[in-house]
Order: structure tokens, then sequence, then C-alpha cells
């Protein structure tokens, strides 16, 4: 009998995580089963190895929110065995066990057919963070971005910020400014598409004001917090903030006079339970427009390693990309 891998978060005296050998599982009617060629590491992922981070509830649990594979059993009619597929969000990895896994179980609601010109390596190069920088740049050209807005993005090396980056250059916008603090990636981010590097010392006042200079029409938001707070005050008359992240924090003080004197909108950026719809048209234009940028840090590691690369998202030591090669995987 043929054993797989996965990586399990325990929770005994303490949470820690262990690499366990399984055998294949059953499926329900309305489920499919993946032999996972890939899955990223995310922050949330990272959160999930770690205890009281009110990501995960039950225990033993399976982390890894989104992966890609190919269908080895299905019992849904709209999936058949061979279909490649990618899933991300929902309670994958979080409510039920994720994409860290040579094989996984999901409801076949959650998957969205790989398109043609997307791999399975390249669907989870984007994996969540290319998803949720596609949804927030998605609800910024809703709301009027086009290539003549002057952009922020912050947490720019992080992987929703650098996919962010990717985007806006690719619809042409002439002023992408990458909040960052680590002053040793400039270079990378400029590759990405920044046509400006911001500290938060070259930005931020002493005493941060209610209203500041209009220098941003637009902002991808993948730091929340403080930093988002001191953003604020700096967006344009009618502009619109994609708030995506938390890395720097859940609560959010500022005042009502950026929206009340200069009306600007807060737009948030939800990729957990995003309809199908949307999915499926935000992953094709992945693989049909905007890509996998060239420049993009990427690397590809181990289950094994799993724990270290997370240890070092949440230390703010990580840049890029992370993906998990798992035992479907082509070869």
């Amino acid at each position: 009998m043929t054993e797989y891998r996965r990586l399990r978060v325990i929770k005994d005296e303490t949470v820690h995580t262990i690499i366990e050998s399984f055998t294949q599982p059953e499926i329900d009617e309305g489920d499919v089963l993946i032999a996972v060629s890939y899955s990223g590491i995310n922050y949330k992922d990272a959160l999930a190895t770690k205890a009281n981070t009110g990501v995960l509830r039950d225990y033993p649990m399976t982390p890894g929110v989104d992966l890609a594979g190919k269908i080895i059993a299905s019992k849904d009619d709209a999936f058949q065995v061979d279909d490649l597929v990618l899933v991300t969000g929902y309670g994958l990895g979080v409510k039920q066990d994720g994409g860290l896994s040579d094989l996984q179980v999901v409801p076949a609601a959650w998957c969205v057919k790989l398109p043609q010109a997307l791999s399975e390596k390249q669907a989870m190069t984007f994996g969540t963070a290319g998803f949720t920088a596609a949804l927030a740049v998605d609800a910024l050209q809703q709301h009027g971005l086009t290539a003549d807005s002057r952009v922020l993005v912050t947490g720019a090396t992080g992987g929703v910020g650098g996919f962010a980056l990717h985007f806006l250059k690719q619809i042409g916008c002439k002023e992408i400014t990458a909040f960052s603090r680590k002053e040793d990636q400039q270079d990378y981010l400029k590759q990405l598409g920044a046509t400006a590097v911001l500290s938060p010392a070259e930005l931020f006042p002493e005493k941060n004001r209610p209203l500041n200079k209009q220098l941003f029409d637009f902002v991808v938001d993948t730091v929340g917090g403080e930093t988002l707070a001191q953003v604020i005050p700096f967006v344009n008359y009618g502009g619109s903030l994609a708030l995506c992240g938390n890395a720097g924090g859940i609560k959010l003080t500022t005042t009502v006079l950026p929206f009340i004197l200069r009306g600007v909108n807060l737009l948030g950026i939800d990729s957990v339970e995003a309809s199908t719809a949307h999915r499926e048209k935000l992953w094709h234009k992945l693989a049909d427009e905007w890509s996998v940028p060239a420049a993009l840090q990427v690397q590809q590691i181990d289950l094994a390693q799993v724990p270290e690369t997370a240890d070092a998202l949440l230390a703010g030591k990580h840049v890029g990309r992370t993906i998990v090669a798992l035992g479907g995987k082509n070869t």
C-alpha cells in the first residue's frame, strides 16, 4: 500500500509541526481527490504553525491555504480524473486539511480548472499571494485606476506586494512607489515595477497629521495596522486603498477626515470567499495577461523546510515567494 506524506500541526503541551505518513483516503459525494504537485507558503500558513494566532481552532491540521495538482478521483460531474486544478482560500488549511500534503480531498466547488497557459508550478508561484494582489489591483481599476495614476504599494518585498508592483507595471502605470523597510531590496523592487522606493523615515513625518500632502491616487496595502493609519492621510481626493493584509497588526487608529473631506475609499479585499466567476476571470488574466514576473524571487523547498520558512516569514526576513514541491509534482 502506497504511503504519502503531509505536514501536521499538533497541539499537546506545545504547538509544533511534524511530517507524518498516511494512506490514500476515501472521498464523499461532491468531493475530489487531488495529487498535489505544489503548494505555497503564505503568511497565514506561517501563523498556523504557531500557538495563539487564531488561524487554527482544531488540531491536528495540515496547513496550506493553496494547492495545484491533478485529480485522481472524483465524485462530482464537473471534474474528471486527470483534470489539472488549483484551489485557494475557502476553508483550505484552516478549517480542513490543506495543501502541504501529497494528496488532498477537497469539495469540488472549491476547485478552479487550471487555465491552459498556466502550469501547476506557475499557478502556485502566484498562489494565494498572486490571486490576492490580482483582486486588489482589479478592485482599484474598478474605482478608477489607470496608467496615469500614482500608486503606492506597502509591504512591497512580500508576495502580495511584489505581484502588485508587477501587475501595475503590466497595466502601464508610470508612477509606482514601493514602500519597504528593507533598504537592501531597492533594486529588486524596481525590477518588479517600482519607479520609486520609500522607507518609513522618508515618507512619514515625525508627527502624523489627519491630512497630509496628496501624494497617491491609489494604494495596495498589505501591512495594515499603524502603517495603514499613516498612509491614509497621503491619499488624493477621491482615491482608494485596497486593504489585503495585517502583518503590521489588525487595529486601525485614524480619523474620519480623509473620508469626509477627501472622499477616500477603503476597499476590503478578501481572497477566501471570492466567487467562482471572479476566480476564473482573474486566473485567466494571470495566465494570459499578467504572467509571472521574471524578476520575482522564487524558492522551491521540501516539506521538511516549511517550519524554517514560516519562521522567516513571521520575522519579516522573507522575500518573494516560496513554493513546496509535493508528491504529485511533474518531473
